[in-house]
Order: C-alpha cells, then structure tokens, then sequence
C-alpha cells in the first residue's frame, strides 16, 4: 500500500522538524507552500519533502488543499491530509494499515484539537482525513470539508481505533482571515447548515452578540439542519450570547431548549448547571450536574468540551452540596474532582476542609 502524505504551508518553519518526523511513516509527503518568507520551503526540502510553491489568489483553503492534492502521485493508494502544526502518535501507519480493507474510501480516526494549560486534552472528536486517491475535492473557503466526487456511491468509512493525530498549534497565530471566509463560503452555499452554523459560532468569538443570535436562529431554522449536537451547540452559543446581553432568563430558555435537543451531551447540562451557580440556587446545581455526571461515554463529535469532562461538574457539585448542607455527599464529590486534577490545590484543600468537617 502507498500512503502520500499532503499538506499546506506558509510560514510554518518552527513545526517542520517535529512534522516531518512525525509523518516518516509515509512513503512520500508533498507539500503545496503558498508564499512562506520564513526558509519553510527548503528546510521542508532538507528533510525530504517534495515542496511546490505557488500562490493562491484570491486565498480559499479549499483551492489549496485541491491543489495540493493534485501533487499527490496518480498511483498512491491513501492520501493523509495534515497541516504542518498536527503530530501523529508513532505507529499511524500499521494501524491505519490493519483497518483499512477493500471498499473502503476514507478512514476516521481521533483527533485532538487543542490542550488545557496543565497538558491535559481539550476538545477531542474524530477526523477524516485520510482517503482513497481518487474521487475526492474539498469544497468551502475555510472549514473546508472532503467532497465526494467519483462515479457510483462512495466507498465506506473506517474507523482506526489508535491511530491519534495531535493539533500542537501556535497560539498567536491570527484567524482573521475566518471570518469574511464563512460569509463568503454561506454566500456561495446559502443553503448549507454547517455553514451558517460555523458563521453564528464565529460571530460569537468576535463578540457579535446579536449577528451571533440571528445567523444562528436561522441555522436552526433551516430544514436540513437535523443534527442535534449541532442544533443543541447553536441552542447554547445563543443562551451565552443573550447571557452576554444581559438576560439570563432568556439564557436559561435557551440552554433548556439545547438539553432537550441533546440529552446525551454533557455540556448544556452543565451550562444550566454554571448559570445556576452564579445564582446561587444550589439545588438546581445539584440536579444539573448530577444529570451532567449520568453520561458516562463521551461522544465522538467536536462539539465535547474538555471542562464538561474534567472536574468542573464535580466541583461544581460539590460546592452546591455543601451549600445545602450534605457534607458527606460534598466530600464524595469533592474527591471525586481532585482525583480527575490532582495538581489543583484549591480541589485539594476542599478535600482537607470537608474531611475536616466529617
């Protein structure tokens, strides 16, 4: 089996070592730089990359990733698209061996966006971008998606249990380019859910409450947006716009709405549970969390959050308990939360001081 790997760059001088080695485990690895000025091109190069650069005028990822596919050989068999900022854990390449069988077009694997200060795991979902030579386009300006394009239905997907790609980004790297992409990717395709969902997210990063509450309103209007977790994460980003505003009835409206959407996540549950918290109505947070702390498997899409499975719904709980006056339940919880952060003093002396009260 021949595995290409293909990337885009520009400027990514300072992760090239640590990609390359990480991608080893391929035959080849071609890269498409669209205008690097900081020696990314040849240090690429040095280490034993195949580097084409070109410019992409006017800049769409999805014209990018295309190009650089087509750098990928003819006879390649899988084609793994990474950025030059992941890491994948040694052994990628066995284990995406051992699961890819005949019929196959694409492979899901985990996928580690981002890591808490302490090194923990952030967000964590599954990726899928690892597919067969032919067939294939990415398609969107930016949160650009693989488009299936070949003759007769697409080959299924596979699941490689183990094989685990890392996002090491740079934290001061702009995304200002984000957001006239995602109006422009819903100018082109106004009828696409994802997108105009990703817009109302990014008008939230920006602070843009009521184009936030809007562009998402809209999302959850339009009759192909049937995903729940999807649907329940506009539902919550609307209740922390309108907690933004000011109104944290509206707020509570809308998080409920999102906990009967998606009963099965933790994170509206734990959203209530917060504003609660800031109020001061222990009960609720009991119940909250408590509902929260009943789903034990955490899902396999981007819309997890790590605080939502670290030790904020034990804390919480716990606090809310000791509030009410449940000492021995508050000390379970208590416990329970340092043993998920064990470096956290303040989860530590919580521990001592209920003990203390036993």
């Amino acid at each position: 089996m021949k595995i290409v790997v293909y990337a885009i760059a520009k400027n990514e001088a300072q992760f090239v070592r640590r990609w390359m080695e990480s991608m080893a485990e391929a035959d080849q690895i071609v890269v498409l730089d669209t205008g690097s000025t900081d020696g990314t091109p040849d240090l690429l190069r040095e280490l034993g990359a195949e580097v084409t650069e070109e410019t992409v005028t006017p800049w769409r990822f999805d014209a990018a990733r295309n190009r650089s596919l087509e750098l990928v050989p003819e006879d390649a068999d899988l084609c793994v698209c990474t950025d030059l900022d992941e890491v994948f854990h040694p052994g990628w390449r066995a284990l995406l061996e051992k699961a890819w069988k005949p019929g196959c077009s694409q492979a899901v694997y985990r996928y580690t966006w981002n890591f808490r200060e302490d090194g923990s795991e952030g967000v964590v979902f599954w990726y899928e971008k690892v597919h067969s030579r032919h067939g294939f386009r990415w398609t969107h300006p930016v949160h650009e998606v693989l488009e299936w394009v070949g003759p007769g239905k697409r080959g299924r997907k596979v699941t490689v249990e183990g094989m685990q790609l890392d996002h090491r980004a740079d934290p001061t790297k702009s995304r200002a380019q984000y957001l006239p992409l995602l109006e422009l990717s819903v100018q082109e395709a106004p009828d696409d859910d994802r997108n105009v969902h990703y817009l109302g997210r990014e008008y939230f990063f920006y602070g843009r409450w009521d184009d936030c509450i809007r562009t998402l309103e809209r999302h959850l209007s339009m009759p192909n947006a049937t995903w729940a977790d999807e649907r329940a994460a506009s539902m919550r980003l609307i209740a922390k716009s309108w907690l933004h505003k000011g109104d944290s009835t509206k707020a509570e409206q809308w998080f409920l709405r999102a906990i009967a959407e998606a009963p099965h996540l933790r994170e509206p549950w734990l959203d209530l549970a917060m504003v609660l918290y800031e109020q001061g109505r222990w009960d609720g947070v009991v119940y909250f969390t408590g509902r929260a702390l009943d789903i034990r498997e955490r899902p396999r899409t981007y819309m997890t959050e790590a605080g939502a499975w670290g030790s904020l719904p034990q804390d919480l709980r716990a606090i809310a308990l000791y509030q009410t006056g449940r000492l021995a339940e508050a000390l379970d919880a208590a416990e329970a939360a340092y043993a998920l952060e064990p470096a956290n003093k303040r989860l530590r002396e919580n521990v001592l001081a209920l003990r203390r009260l036993q």
